[in-house]
């Protein structure tokens, strides 16, 4: 079984403690530093038992990310667009194939009309 490449692990080779914040930043493609700040700040302005508690209970219940889950950088880049917003995605793959479709008609229709320069290279091979 592949794992899901949309679904939210902990970043155990990016980690500084448990991989919780690192998994926040490859999830949602905020780099790791402003999540880890943005957990300090709010725990220091107020939700001190709430985030520390939430943090542990998603460490735990949370699986570590598979080691090679992309095979590049750009890849990550994908599924995190992917994740952040799906519609988008699909619409941005559905636009690529249909330039891919138009370009391979207009290929088809060139070398399947009648091609006078195509026909005579064709005939001098024979």
């Amino acid at each position: 079984m592949s794992a899901s490449r949309t679904k939210f692990y902990l970043d155990k080779q990016n980690a500084k403690w448990s991989g919780v914040c690192a998994g926040i930043a490859d999830y949602s493609g905020i780099d790791a530093l402003w999540v880890r700040v943005g957990a300090v700040l709010l725990t220091l302005m107020g939700g001190f038992p709430w985030t520390l508690i939430a943090y542990w209970l998603v460490a735990w219940m949370a699986t570590p990310k598979p080691f090679a889950l992309y095979a590049t950088q750009e890849e990550a880049k994908f599924w995190q667009g992917v994740r952040s917003n799906p519609s988008a995605s699909t619409r941005d793959i559905r636009s690529r194939f249909r330039d891919i479709d138009r370009r391979l008609a207009d290929i088809e229709q060139y070398y399947t009309s009648h091609n006078r320069r195509l026909a005579d290279e064709i005939d001098a091979l024979r």
